[in-house]
């Protein structure tokens, strides 16, 4: 035997046969996932639509009204979101449901305006003035010395108006203990000055009471050689051609 035959080299050596097997394919188990949520466990963890709300809220961030349901229909439909359903718009509520009304201190409804006079309802403005210097009409925020905001309106039949338009905030009226002890206050009541648009010089030239005080007033107030009432109220207005001479090129 030569040296290649005894290394498997040679002539004599036979080749190693390698028998290759077809790789059987396995067939994949569908396995069904069971849901996030089941009834048993909504119904035994949660038994108030409270607390069941909070939860759905908690895991969601959706709203809903479940008060008042049957057990089967509230407890399928938060089972149903919890696992991700799109709740029917009618069962969506606006308020979170952690808030207890009961702790919430009531506010008065603000006062509604008088519609606006019919004397200038139909009438173009011509001039129009802010004021923050007038004293604020509630005696306690008169006292702290607190302004209110004025503003006057020329319009083109000659009448004048006045509005105040704030100011708006709220006033603590009495007290009571919530449910954690602290004090606080029975009701929030509105410190509202705002009065309406309100007609002070008539187009006849005639001035109401309060017109003759605000003129009064805004007279002191002095700019240049003039005042603010007859600067930038009480303007003098050119009429030609049924407009104002503010725009020098005509309407």
């Amino acid at each position: 035997m030569s040296e290649k035959d005894v290394w498997g080299t040679g002539p004599t050596s036979k080749a190693a046969k390698t028998v290759v097997k077809p790789a059987i394919k396995e067939t994949p188990k569908i396995v069904e996932q069971e849901p996030l949520y089941d009834l048993e466990g909504l119904m035994t963890d949660f038994p108030t639509a409270k607390e069941l709300e909070k939860f759905v809220f908690d895991q969601t961030g959706i709203v809903l009204q479940l008060k008042g349901r049957s057990n089967k229909f509230k407890y399928q439909t938060a089972m149903d979101v919890l696992n991700g359903a799109k709740p029917d718009e009618a069962l969506l509520g606006n308020e979170n449901p952690y808030l207890d009304k009961n702790d919430l201190i009531p506010v008065d409804e603000l006062k509604p305006l008088p519609p606006r006079p019919a004397e200038v309802s139909d009438q173009q403005c011509v001039a129009s003035f802010i004021s923050k210097t007038f004293q604020h009409p509630d005696p306690d925020f008169k006292a702290q010395g607190q302004k209110c905001e004025v503003v006057f309106r020329k319009y083109i039949n000659g009448a004048i108006t006045y509005e105040i338009i704030g100011p708006i905030t709220t006033r603590a009226i009495g007290t009571r203990v919530n449910k954690f002890g602290k004090e606080v206050p029975e009701k929030y009541s509105w410190v509202d000055p705002r009065t309406g648009e309100q007609v002070i010089r008539t187009s006849t030239g005639m001035m109401t009471p309060i017109g003759t005080r605000l003129k009064a007033h805004m007279s002191k107030q002095k700019v240049n050689k003039s005042d603010y009432w007859a600067t930038w109220i009480d303007r003098e207005f050119i009429l030609s051609d049924g407009g104002t001479l503010d725009n020098i090129w005509g309407n």
